[in-house]
């Protein structure tokens, strides 16, 4: 933390109210958490979720993080599925999500034409055209609506609102939490515990291991009334002015992917993926508070150039920011095992891989917290090098790791063992079973590892 603390003041003790005794509490109902929950609830568990806004999804919905990304391996094949199925199923239902057949996910210049606007390219791959793959582009909206859905339909006790304050610990075991809300402070009591926060709240509130990162923060935004048609006719007609003005563009944000905007399924909207700012601590007020107006600024530098110079926007309106900044890394876990640089682009197998995403694995001791018990994570906060993290945090594997933690929960409450004690290949199985990849079978150019102990 950067913050400068100038004093200290003591806090009256107190007596919190328990609103919930439940077989597990998942904190955090962003896209790891939600699966965390459904997947806890639909393997028999009694699942209380908690969420500090009034909506659920986290980073996809009021984050607006609108390509869902990282699902297939090098050879194209689908890897990432599970709960993340069926929430595109769900949204394409209500035209809420948009991505390519597959006989389009080829590489050619008019498929690139095609799809990528949508985001649907293989942003990996260096030349062009680059291949066209397995995305989707989604609606927020369209995933808060799944979201609850799905949570409803699991039995799931949801609880938003609340705004996570404290771990309950008895001798090295998670029993619970505290939350903050309008009523006060209140305790949901539990057996076991998903950390799905993000930030490792949960965890580093009980005292595991962890280390601080950082990387960039992205105020994201979305335009209307853009003609996208236009937009892309003359990029495609007139690519070296198309590029030209591109450039200035970049200059005006500050930092983007190669594409600053995307199409969504809404028509005349697009999706603004910047600015992308470094230097910010996501675990700092000041800092936030500090990169709301730097990104607000420059996001409405960037309507004027854009209504000014590119066809297409001419009529271009601001629709509204996201209503989270993007934080990308923060604290990440140290433990049981800690996913390296090298095992993601080395492509490792673990005998204890649980999930995967684009030609990388998690085993499930990567999820488990040293010397702590009824306490597992699932998200972007993992046990994982800084470097490695900024290559495995996109929102389908995490969406995967959330799935794995609640099997792992619900095969720890019938049991009657502690997280760690849990067969990773009863995992695996379960995953299958619900139609996801534990990623239990390598890929023929994976580095497989030593068998280590489920």
């Amino acid at each position: 933390m950067t913050d400068r603390i100038k004093a200290h003041v003591m806090s009256r003790s107190e007596q919190v109210p328990v609103v919930a005794d439940t077989d597990v509490v998942v904190v955090g109902a962003g896209p790891a958490g939600l699966s965390a929950a459904v997947s806890a609830a639909r393997n028999g568990a009694s699942v209380t979720l908690l969420e500090r806004y009034h909506h659920l999804g986290g980073m996809a919905s009021g984050g607006m993080v609108l390509v869902l990304d990282d699902m297939v391996n090098e050879g194209n094949e689908i890897v990432t599925t599970g709960i993340v199925d069926e929430f595109v199923d769900r949204m394409e239902r209500q035209d809420g999500a948009v991505y390519p057949p597959s006989e389009d996910c080829l590489t050619n210049w008019d498929m690139w034409q095609k799809w990528s606007r949508w985001g649907c390219i293989d942003f990996h791959k260096p030349g062009m055209p680059q291949p066209i793959i397995h995305a989707v582009a989604f609606d927020p909206d369209a995933w808060k609506r799944v979201s609850l859905d799905l949570v409803k339909d699991a039995g799931v006790n949801l609880r938003t609102h609340s705004w996570f304050s404290e771990a309950l610990v008895e001798d090295s075991r998670v029993t619970g939490v505290i939350c903050q809300t309008k009523m006060g402070r209140q305790a949901i009591r539990a057996k076991m515990v998903i950390d799905a926060s993000g930030d490792l709240d949960v965890a580093s509130s009980a005292g595991a291991p962890f280390i601080d990162g950082q990387y960039i923060v992205t105020t994201v935004f979305r335009l209307m009334d853009v003609d996208t048609d236009k937009a892309e006719a003359f990029e495609y007609s007139h690519p070296e002015e198309y590029k030209k003005l591109d450039r200035q563009a970049r200059r005006i944000i500050g930092g983007a992917w190669g594409m600053w905007w995307l199409k969504t399924p809404l028509p005349g909207v697009v999706w603004c993926n910047c600015p992308h700012m470094p230097g910010y601590d996501g675990m700092s007020p000041e800092h936030m508070v500090e990169a709301e107006f730097e990104g607000r600024e420059r996001m409405m530098g960037l309507l004027a150039f854009a209504r000014e110079n590119l066809p297409g926007f001419e009529n271009a309106k601001m629709l509204g920011a996201a209503e989270q900044m993007g934080i990308r890394q923060t604290r990440l876990l140290q433990g049981e095992y800690v996913v390296t640089k090298d095992d993601v682009k080395s492509r490792r197998h673990f005998a204890d891989s649980v999930c995967r995403g684009r030609d990388y694995y998690t085993p499930y001791r990567a999820l488990l917290p040293r010397g702590m018990d009824n306490l597992i994570v699932a998200g972007r906060h993992y046990s994982v090098e800084s470097e490695a993290q900024k290559q495995s945090r996109e929102i389908p594997p995490c969406m995967a790791q959330g799935e794995a933690a609640g099997i792992a929960v619900s095969l720890a409450l019938n049991e009657d063992k502690p997280l760690r004690d849990v067969d990773a290949r009863k995992i695996q199985q379960q995953m299958r079973a619900q139609g996801a990849d534990p990623g239990d079978v390598p890929s023929a150019n994976a580095l497989v590892e030593e068998e280590v102990d489920a």
